[in-house]
């Protein structure tokens, strides 16, 4: 990676020069593509310096560390372990600074959580999962809205569906995507046996109106009464709304929303994200034909997660990552998991880069 440290120099100089062109800075599309590309660059110069001032540190006291003067020697050798450990640390953040940028890193998210195999224990894991969700947002400073949901008696969910907005909602929760299975002795199950359940997630980019196009002979749009659990939660109006997208077979209900008109816009809204992401599929499936990622293909078909209850043991099978705090996970503390996959998906990205 150092070897770099100097062409990335080397545009950073050429970057700064170009920014002091007046005639730059008269189109402001132009200086503002140039400045995002000097806020990318900038850190990664530094971090690239840093870790050969580090390197050059480790061999001046491995060097030193074979003195005659024993007393220079042995200082010299207490201070290597530790600048190892800083290394390493450094050698890992300019790994994820040198992944080339994902256009869609930084859009907000729609998630949608689906309980699969496992009835009633499915529908209870999909809330349980909801809840991580909505702490681990919370502890981000994200804002998490409901958009639909489908409750069941017991206080899970057959399905519900969220936008999550937010600083780099997308860059830490796409790979979340895929078929979660949980394994334990469910609140119904009276004779204490471990059961395995699984829950579907999906997370797609939030797609902005100017970039899908929906055309509006491609819809069937249905009114009806909003289902629910019972009592007050059944909606006596016709304000569900459900869309059909012709085309590609696409549905989206929403009954949340107390107006139709406003369940009609949070169902476009879902619509519109579910369509973004087919095409962004599409894409990358015709650009990697014959490659698989590291993390996974994101396909909602993919068991990518064992959530153990018994052995309090989560495990990652796309990066054989395995936490015995599953505890503290459901929790919302998913920062471990998070960063561990995003390391793992910018070393893969770095090797189809080169």
């Amino acid at each position: 990676m150092i070897e770099k440290l100097d062409e990335f120099k080397g545009q950073l100089e050429e970057l700064d020069s170009k920014l002091s062109d007046p005639n730059v800075m008269k189109d402001m599309s132009a200086y503002k593509n140039l400045m995002q590309e000097r806020s990318r660059l900038v850190p990664i110069v530094e971090e690239l310096t840093s870790l050969k001032d580090l390197m050059e540190e480790l061999k001046d006291n491995e060097a030193l560390s074979k003195e005659s003067d024993p007393e220079i020697a042995e200082m010299a050798k207490e201070e290597i372990p530790a600048l190892k450990e800083r290394i390493e640390q450094t050698q890992k953040h300019c790994k994820m600074l040198l992944v080339p940028p994902d256009p869609m890193e930084g859009k907000n998210i729609i998630m949608e959580i689906r309980a699969g195999t496992g009835g009633e224990e499915a529908a209870l894991f999909a809330a349980d999962l909801y809840r991580m969700y909505s702490y681990y947002a919370e502890s981000m400073h994200w804002k998490l809205e409901e958009i639909s949901s489908n409750a069941t008696e017991l206080g899970g969910y057959k399905e519900v569906i969220v936008s999550i907005s937010g600083k780099d909602v997308y860059g830490s929760l796409r790979w979340e995507s895929g078929v979660h299975r949980v394994q334990r002795v469910p609140e119904t199950e009276s004779g204490g046996r471990i059961h395995t359940s699984a829950v579907t997630v999906a997370v797609l980019p939030e797609a902005e109106e100017t970039e899908v196009e929906i055309r509006q002979e491609d819809l069937r749009i249905d009114v009806m009464r909003a289902g629910g659990p019972g009592g007050q939660c059944v909606n006596t109006t016709e304000s569900a709304v459900r869309i059909t997208h012709i085309p590609t077979g696409l549905v989206v209900i929403c009954q949340n929303q107390k107006s139709q008109l406003q369940n009609k816009a949070e169902a476009m809204r879902v619509l519109r994200s579910r369509l973004y992401d087919l095409e962004a599929g599409r894409k990358a499936k015709e650009r990697a034909e014959e490659r698989k990622s590291q993390v996974g293909s994101g396909d909602r078909s993919e068991r990518i997660r064992t959530y153990n209850f018994p052995q309090n043991r989560l495990t990652d099978h796309r990066i054989n990552l395995t936490l015995y705090k599953l505890d503290l996970i459901m929790e919302g503390h998913l920062e471990d998991v998070v960063e561990a996959l995003k390391i793992a998906a910018g070393e893969e990205a770095l090797k189809e880069a080169q």
